[in-house]
């Protein structure tokens, strides 16, 4: 009987796409069909896998092809939250929507519209004044929950070529805490310069032999550097799944951790308070970007292939929560001008959502610093040949600009042809990065584990 009923249901499902084809049945047709009618009329070919097209049907189909293939596309497939990836002549991917990337021109026309509200220092002052409080709102930071009064915990420095190294753990709210190492220049004189040093989702994280080489070089050029995990990773992942990593709180956690530790770093009487850098790369720069602007302790930022007036950041813990519709609307390029007067560089590459920074978003950040008279502030180093990474020829234009603003001393690091010598840095085994013992033993008992115990503290 459920034979005969199931084989009833396909009829049915075949006259109505058969003869249903009129406006009491708004035009409807499974989506894969459209796909087919697609590559037909237009001679192209769409590649998509049978889950993304699976039980989806469209309405007013054919109704809405244009003579513009592009066009068609957009209109078939926006209405199911899909679109396609152009990858030749005729030939395209399908993928789900992804609402942190704009076309390029959207982009652009959406920064020049925010930038027609303000034409001199004092109204993109008051514009700032309205952007920050709210996006500590957005944040789920406002007002920024108590401090725990635990002291951090820290593992024993081991002393390398010129630096040292020590991991720590910081509570930053009850049982929930973010991990870390500080890297110090050894025999420095005076007060120190400060880098937090948030990296970005690239596999093995701040443990990556490049990332090691960064902030240790970052240190035996004289200033203190912070790495800590991302959230749901690295040592946080005793704590919570991999998969907590893309959930909305993942952006509230990571700003927390940064704020707290950057309480922490300038209770250190050694530390020189005006000189408080941050540096990431990719989802660490759209970090270093929000910490800028919300942060007025930070006074020089350096977001790597990270910013685009046209990209808002594909993980959670950049975009997960609202806070790019605060005031009115914002973008991640008017949030990097919030830096403003301050030392800023920008580096960006041929090959990802950056490709286009010379172009247009750094005019308008050049813009921003001359209200401040400090155009020559705001710097852009552009790697048109460059792809998505944060390898030599991105750290070189950083230890430069950390020189000239820090006041920092290359000594024998820096070789005549200006390049420098990185071969001295120790690259340690991950394990060796760790506060709480290569298997989370030392994991303290008040932690929290899971997600659902982290809404809890919200």
């Amino acid at each position: 009987m459920n034979k005969i009923f199931f084989a009833f249901l396909i009829s049915c499902a075949i006259v109505l796409q058969v003869f249903g084809q009129s406006s009491d049945s708004q035009y409807k047709k499974p989506l894969k069909e459209v796909i087919k009618l697609l590559e037909t009329r237009y001679n192209i070919t769409i590649k998509y896998n049978e889950n993304q097209v699976e039980g989806k049907w469209l309405n007013y189909a054919e109704w809405r092809f244009r003579s513009d293939v592009d066009e068609t596309l957009r209109n078939v497939l926006s209405p199911l939250d899909l679109k396609v990836n152009k990858e030749g002549e005729g030939r395209y991917k399908l993928k789900e929507y992804e609402y942190y990337r704009w076309e390029v021109k959207d982009g652009w026309d959406y920064l020049d519209k925010l930038a027609s509200r303000y034409h001199n220092k004092e109204s993109w002052e008051a514009r700032k004044a309205q952007i920050r409080p709210e996006l500590y709102k957005a944040l789920k930071l406002s007002p920024l929950p108590e401090k725990p009064k635990s002291k951090i915990i820290l593992t024993p420095k081991r002393l390398f070529e010129g630096y040292s190294v020590e991991n720590f753990a910081l509570e930053i709210m009850p049982g929930l805490y973010v991990n870390g190492s500080v890297y110090r220049p050894l025999n420095y004189k005076g007060k120190t310069p400060v880098v937090l040093s948030p990296d970005g989702h690239w596999g093995g994280h701040r443990y990556r032999k490049d990332a090691q080489i960064r902030f240790a070089m970052t240190a035996k050029l004289g200033a203190v550097a912070v790495s800590y995990d991302l959230f749901a990773w690295g040592e946080s992942l005793l704590q919570f799944k991999s998969e907590d990593h893309r959930r909305s709180l993942a952006l509230t956690v990571q700003t927390l951790g940064a704020i707290r530790i950057l309480d922490y770093i300038l209770e250190d009487k050694n530390i020189d308070k005006t000189r408080v850098g941050i540096c990431g790369g990719s989802g660490g720069g759209s970090q270093a970007v929000l910490m800028a602007a919300l942060d007025p302790r930070i006074n020089l930022s350096i977001p790597v292939v990270s910013l685009s007036s046209y990209f808002y950041g594909g993980c959670p813990c950049e975009s997960g929560l609202p806070i790019h519709s605060v005031a009115g609307g914002t973008n991640n390029v008017e949030l990097a001008a919030m830096t403003a007067p301050n030392p800023q560089l920008v580096i960006s590459d041929g090959k990802d959502w950056t490709a286009h920074m010379p172009q247009h978003d750094f005019l308008y950040l050049q813009k921003i610093y001359g209200f401040y008279g400090k155009r020559d502030n705001v710097k852009n180093v552009h790697l048109p040949e460059d792809g998505h990474d944060f390898g030599y020829s991105k750290r070189k234009p950083v230890y430069n600009f950390l020189i000239e603003h820090f006041k920092l001393n290359p000594k024998s690091l820096k070789e005549a042809d200006g390049n420098y010598d990185e071969s001295s840095i120790t690259i340690e085994n991950k394990e060796a990065l760790y506060t709480f013992g290569p298997n989370g033993e030392k994991l303290p008992k008040n932690a929290i584990r899971g997600y659902e115990n982290l809404e809890k503290l919200f």
